[in-house]
């Protein structure tokens, strides 16, 4: 399938946007049909779980390419360019190669089934596409929403990841632990090698239900991988030692916070099953690219510190649920000084107990409202916050950063959604030159 002229992405997918999640694999299975099923034509990770299954997928990814294997990563959502969703060896897709991709793929839809895939649908199958075409030796492909219908799921995986499960997305995924988990676990594969991390007996019995059900051959990376020690160095990152199966590893991180040894821990395991798969470089001998992957990883939008002109820091988090805040809670436990925060919620997120958990930590709290439809108002939060100081509501998400680079804390923390953090961070380069673009 020929691809077109260069094409804005934005044109095409503004295109798609209304037709909002539609969860379910024919539509999207029909189209790799037509397109030639791409996505068998390169072997592929995939990854679900609630939290850290980005961070997982973007340390595996590091690995296999320090390991010298051209590597495609797959990722959602974004948080300033759709481009940041495709990345071959760290790369992110060229606009215009994307915008072709997607237009042909969107007229092959229209043509051959008389409707457009979703959004998401189109994203992916592109991506899918791109990896094919490129020839890349291996994929970590992120599951976006669940698992079992979600159409990353049509990728062939020799591995399957599944990170800490909590809850989220409950409308579509169910009000229980197991319920969830089953979802999540639809991404197994029969007599295929899946590992978890999951320390909760609810819905690490879920998983481990339908890993008998599928057959697939299911490991506990939380049971085989030992945390022997997280040495914390400041804004820089963090030395972890794990021990596996295979060795023992001291690894360099500049990912902060001490959730991420556990996501670094489920990826060197990852690393080592795919050694065993064929991926030799990644095996025990090869270390070094372990270590080199864990080191090279950057993950933009999750505790990533900013330095400011004059040494002030802002501190970008897109937790965007209730275990995503508690492990801010946590990070900003550890500050000499609490944090100013600016928080912004989408209105389907658990924003009650997220504010229980932040709220407290925060010198001064900048109310406002994310860049989405789905936005929360936040003078609707005000009531939540009853009776305490430092509080201001400003819905626009510019003035609302306006007025908390204006406040006196040496760290500003801006959390609550993914489209708040990726706004500030675009605002914070016009403004200061930095960060550097995702």
């Amino acid at each position: 399938m020929p691809a077109s002229p260069a094409v804005d992405p934005d044109a095409v997918l503004s295109r798609l946007e209304g037709l909002g999640i539609k969860l379910g694999l024919e539509r999207a299975r029909d189209l790799l049909a037509r397109m030639g099923e791409p996505q068998r034509r390169f072997p592929s990770v995939l990854v679900a779980g609630t939290n850290g299954k980005g961070s997982t997928s973007a340390l595996l990814a590091a690995m296999a390419q320090a390991a010298g294997y051209r590597t495609g990563l797959y990722t959602s959502p974004h948080l300033e360019n759709v481009e940041e969703r495709l990345r071959i060896d760290g790369r992110t897709i060229e606009p215009g190669r994307l915008g072709a991709i997607l237009e042909d793929l969107v007229g092959l839809a229209e043509r051959e089934t008389g409707a457009p895939p979703t959004y998401f649908e189109a994203l992916t199958l592109a991506a899918f596409r791109w990896f094919a075409e490129a020839q890349v030796d291996l994929a970590v492909v992120e599951v976006g929403l669940g698992g079992r219908l979600d159409a990353t799921n049509l990728a062939d995986p020799v591995l399957s990841l599944i990170t800490p499960i909590g809850f989220d997305h409950r409308e579509f995924l169910g009000d229980t632990l197991a319920a969830i988990a089953r979802e999540k676990a639809g991404i197994l594969r029969p007599g295929r090698p899946a590992l978890v991390w999951i320390e909760d007996a609810e819905p690490a019995q879920s998983v481990q239900t339908v890993a008998a059900e599928v057959g697939a051959d299911l490991r506990f990376a939380s049971r085989e991988v030992r945390i022997e020690a997280v040495e914390p160095r400041g804004w820089e990152g963090q030395r972890v030692r794990l021990a596996t199966p295979a060795g023992e590893h001291g690894l360099e991180m500049a990912l902060l916070g001490d959730h991420q040894a556990k996501n670094l821990g489920l990826a060197v395991r990852a690393a080592e099953t795919l050694a065993g798969l064929g991926f030799d470089r990644l095996n025990s001998d090869g270390i070094g690219a372990i270590a080199a992957g864990a080191a090279a990883c950057r993950w933009p939008g999750r505790l990533e510190p900013v330095e400011l002109p004059g040494g002030r820091r802002v501190l970008l988090d897109a937790a965007h649920n209730r275990d995503g805040a508690a492990v801010l809670a946590r990070f900003l436990d550890r500050l000499e000084r609490p944090a100013d925060l600016l928080f912004g919620v989408l209105a389907d997120k658990d924003y009650r107990e997220m504010l229980d958990l932040l709220a407290p930590r925060a010198g001064n709290l900048v109310l406002t409202r994310p860049a989405s439809p789905r936005a929360k108002d936040p003078a609707e939060l005000l009531p939540l916050l009853a009776g305490r100081d430092g509080v201001v509501v400003e819905p626009d998400p510019g003035r609302a950063l306006a007025r908390a680079l204006a406040l006196d804390g040496e760290v500003l923390g801006v959390c609550g959604s993914i489209f708040l953090v990726g706004e500030v961070r675009n605002g914070l380069r016009e403004r200061f030159g930095v960060p550097a673009p995702p």
